[in-house]
């Protein structure tokens, strides 16, 4: 990592205070910390809920956390305290006054009953930019009847609509492998973020910034809108394969499966030559998407003729760079393909209490002159507590005396 280690980011100089916990929130922070951004994360006591979440290393004998928290809290520092006393209020006012952004994902009217509201927090930081992410939004954005429900990644896939159309047939809606329903609204709430922070540098004047988890699933399924308005139809499961286009799916390999794309016809006379039917390039019943559509399953047979005896390898060799295609991966496959190497997308970090470094995902969105980095593994917790607290102002004998309270650790 040494090219991304040696840039500071894009977005140095910014302050994040972040109150968030489990994925979608640290999610959203640590794209933040990964272009630059000083970003504080402020626990409880007893620490994030998933430091206790594995896996962990077979010889890590400190377990202050494990896989799950070090691949979504990297680049942070970590302040531990207590929020329900008065003074750890205090601290984290204090740090929030001197900060550009504050986001937290707990649920509707928390921060109220902490006192640090977004109405309470503009008082005295009228630049503050304050994020939020919640099942179903906020109710200074439109009052969900669901506002006081809690949610988790796989109850926003199931109302966003992407269940709905995902699995092998209409009676088995099937959650999606990894966790879409939070990552991809803490996408969302970055952007909004970052658009504030635009915003504010400009007018002096921050804002709110509300993402629904439910909202960003929706969003990201767009076209079960547009099909039901247009044509009044309910899609449901497709399986492996495109309500649309044709070839555009999964397809048996003699080891697994591959991927195959023909979004235009001009792709699919390539794959057809390629698959050795010729014939099928300019055929009336397969030359067009719209035939193809019509005659899908006579597209699939022609093709899992060709794929299904070879290996994803020999597929390979054919098809790749000939027609958007791609063998589907195991992790293992992952991690012996040089894209990713070369791609910096597979980053070794320090495990603290294990002897051996681990792996995480590295950072995708690649800036040429400020690109972000994987500069640091996730914060022990408390590991900043006192540097933080030494820089707001405190002395050594009180950070003493607030450890001794317990109001920080």
């Amino acid at each position: 990592m040494q090219t991304q280690a040696n840039s500071a980011g894009a977005l140095a100089g910014l302050r994040v205070i972040d109150l968030t916990q489990m994925l979608a929130g640290p999610f959203c922070t640590q794209i933040l910390a990964d272009h630059g951004a000083d970003v504080i994360k402020v626990e409880a006591i007893t620490g994030d809920g998933t430091r206790v979440t594995g896996p962990f290393c077979a010889d890590d004998t400190l377990r202050d956390f494990g896989g799950y928290f070090q691949s979504v809290n990297r680049n942070k520092r970590s302040i531990a305290l207590d929020l329900k006393s008065e003074e750890g209020r205090a601290i984290v006012r204090q740090l929030i006054d001197q900060a550009d952004i504050v986001v937290e994902n707990f649920r509707a009217g928390v921060m109220e009953r902490l006192g640090l509201s977004w109405e309470t927090l503009r008082e005295t930081n009228p630049r503050l930019v304050y994020g939020t992410v919640r099942g179903f939004g906020d109710p200074r954005s439109g009052e969900s009847p669901y506002a006081q429900w809690p949610a988790y990644d796989v109850v926003s896939q199931a109302m966003g609509g992407m269940m709905g159309i995902t699995g092998p047939d209409r009676h088995t809606p099937t959650k999606i492998g990894p966790g879409v329903g939070d990552t991809v609204p803490a996408l969302m709430l970055c952007i909004g973020i970052l658009a504030a922070v635009h915003r504010a540098r400009a007018t002096g004047q921050g804002q709110f910034v509300d993402v629904a988890m439910t909202d960003a699933v929706l969003a990201m399924c767009e076209r079960i809108v547009y099909q039901t308005s247009y044509t009044g139809d309910v899609p449901g499961p497709e399986g492996n394969r495109h309500p649309l286009l044709c070839p555009f799916g999964l397809f048996r390999a003699r080891d697994g499966q591959v991927s195959i794309a023909c979004a235009t016809d001009a792709f699919w006379q390539k794959l057809a030559v390629a698959i050795g039917r010729p014939d099928m390039a300019h055929d009336p019943d397969f030359a067009t998407n719209a035939a193809r559509a019509r005659n899908q399953q006579q597209v699939i047979d022609a093709i899992e003729a060709f794929t299904a005896v070879r290996t994803k390898e020999e597929i390979a060799a054919v098809l790749g760079g000939k027609v958007p295609f791609g063998p589907v991966y195991t992790s293992a496959e992952i991690f012996a393909d040089p894209h990713y190497a070369v791609r910096e997308m597979l980053v070794d970090v320090e495990q603290p209490g294990s002897a051996s470094p681990v792996k995480i995902a590295g950072v995708p969105v690649k800036l040429s002159e400020t690109p972000g980095a994987v500069r640091r593994r996730a914060p022990l917790l408390g590991e900043h507590t006192d540097a933080l607290l030494l820089a707001a102002g405190y002395a050594d004998s009180d950070i003493r005396r607030l450890r001794e309270a317990g109001v920080v650790k």
